[in-house]
């Protein structure tokens, strides 16, 4: 879903310095600066490696191109990076300067990240150079904390777990075999919050606003996040971004958890300019819904979210919310083909991540966990989605469709011909339903052909906003319903389980 207007970006100001959850830092002797500063954060850690970013200063006369080295010593090996062109050649760790990037004037800082193999040692690199200088010279580091996260009290939740998913033909089952349906809210804030340097969460996430949701029988939960404030790139307030943001997205998937509550984490903004046809926005950054993921930062997000989650296969992962290259291409071909294979697609200017790319970043790191996938027209369109289906060695694919009332595909009519064929072959997940009426008559039809058929769906959206400009589930986050929010919920508690 596009977002009402107080969901248009909130210009940010400068530059912020890369927060994380392990720092080396940098102490300059009194009266001594040395020639560049580099701050190394690891920003997520799993079993076998980790996520890690590098801030550069240079404090000398500008540059028109950097190359920063540093080494390894535990064997760690860089896998893939984003904003700087990395390589590693035995323990030695190369970035160099990107196109757009290159020019660091004096004073100037630029930020990279990077996600790297590892085994349980993770040392902090000693020595970095830059273009052949040593940096954080005449400094005194001394050993600080690592920063963490503020502790959290765990949420008294359910004693409820959700089910461990995986698919068997076209239905979701749990490790029992038997078919699970989810049947939710969106919960949307993640994906515009942190970019517009606002916060994380748009409205409050406790465990009592947890609790208000389940109270109205959801089972699920989808959370719509933002590749930039995942990563903690460096245009993203380091308060709201890379560690800050992923440890609130774990708080939350955890406080969902608890309440029995299956959790979905979707791509819903990412980088890359666009401004052709249907465009959201003029900005590169993620400040917008684009067309399709990027091949500069996506893969990098779900590799990143595949080995946060990897090991808790009761979380769904939404490759990206609503593609629409059908409005940049000229043909439908055309559209389906940079839907699943990416690469340099008609109309769109920046290099396209395909589904198929996404579901190998996640499967590369061993996650088996299930992955929805929309198709053409914001995800209302899955006419040649069977056609086009990235290939999955782990048979945990299904496809996602999204529809409101004033969509194309918005009748019975249209379900039956291309819903209900996609529906016989593969679990089909309405990850976003609703109405811009603030009434629910609409919602009504597209649950009976669900629930007839024993698919799934959620509304758009668990927040605060007025009818007028979105379908906004709530008044209050105690629950309390708008008139549309009142059919979604006495539907569900009337549904058996």
């Amino acid at each position: 879903m596009r977002h009402p207007p107080r969901s248009v970006l909130l210009a940010v100001a400068g530059t912020v310095a890369l927060v994380a959850g392990a720092l080396l830092p940098v102490v300059t002797a009194q009266g001594a600066v040395p020639a560049c500063t580099v701050e190394y954060s690891v920003t997520g850690q799993w079993d076998a490696g980790f996520q890690g970013a590098v801030r550069i200063t240079n404090n000398t006369t500008a540059l028109s191109g950097w190359t920063l080295t540093f080494e390894f010593a535990d064997g760690q090996k860089v896998t893939q990076g984003w904003s700087a062109k990395w390589s590693q050649s035995g323990t030695t760790v190369t970035a160099a300067n990107e196109s757009w990037n290159g020019s660091l004037g004096t004073g100037a800082s630029v930020s990279a990240g990077f996600i790297a193999s590892a085994s349980k040692t993770n040392a902090v690199p000693a020595t970095f150079k830059l273009n052949g200088t040593t940096c954080n010279a005449d400094t005194a580091p001394t050993p600080t904390p690592t920063p963490t996260a503020p502790p959290t009290t765990d949420p008294p939740g359910t004693g409820d777990e959700p089910p461990a998913l995986h698919v068997s033909g076209n239905k979701l089952v749990d490790a029992d075999g038997d078919t699970r349906r989810l049947l939710g809210v969106n919960r949307s804030g993640g994906e515009f919050m942190c970019v517009q340097g606002r916060g994380i969460w748009d409205g409050p996430v406790d465990d009592a606003a947890v609790k208000a949701i389940a109270d109205w029988n959801v089972d699920t939960v989808r959370i719509p996040l933002n590749e930039e404030c995942w990563l903690g790139l460096s245009n993203i307030n380091s308060a709201y971004g890379g560690a800050n943001y992923v440890n609130a997205v774990k708080d939350l998937v955890t406080r969902v958890e608890a309440y029995g509550m299956t959790p979905i984490v979707e791509l819903h903004w990412n980088y890359g300019q666009y401004t052709g046809n249907s465009a959201g926005c003029p900005d590169v950054h993620a400040s917008c819904q684009k067309p399709m993921p990027d091949m500069q930062y996506t893969p990098s997000f779900w590799t990143s979210v595949a080995n946060t989650f990897k090991n808790d296969q009761a979380v769904v992962f939404d490759l990206f919310n609503e593609p629409y290259p059908d409005r940049a291409t000229s043909t439908t071909t055309q559209a389906w083909q940079c839907w699943r294979d990416g690469g340099t697609c008609p109309g769109i200017g920046y290099e396209v991540a395909g589904m198929q790319d996404l579901v190998d970043s996640i499967r590369a790191t061993g996650a088996k966990n299930v992955i929805l996938a929309g198709g053409l027209a914001y995800s209302n369109d899955l006419s040649q989605w069977l056609t086009y289906k990235p290939t999955d060695p782990t048979g945990n694919l299904a496809a996602a469709y999204h529809v409101y009332n004033f969509n194309t595909c918005a009748n019975e009519s249209c379900w039956n011909s291309t819903l209900a064929p996609v529906a016989a072959q593969v679990p089909l997940v309405a990850g976003e339903i609703g109405e811009n009426t603030c009434s629910h008559g609409f919602v009504d039809q597209v649950m009976k052909w669900f629930d007839d058929r024993g698919l799934s769906y959620l509304g758009w959206t668990w927040n605060t906003w007025d009818c007028s400009t979105g379908p906004s589930l709530i008044s209050g986050y105690d629950g309390t319903p708008t008139a549309y929010g009142a059919g979604l919920r006495d539907h569900l508690r009337a549904l058996d389980g």
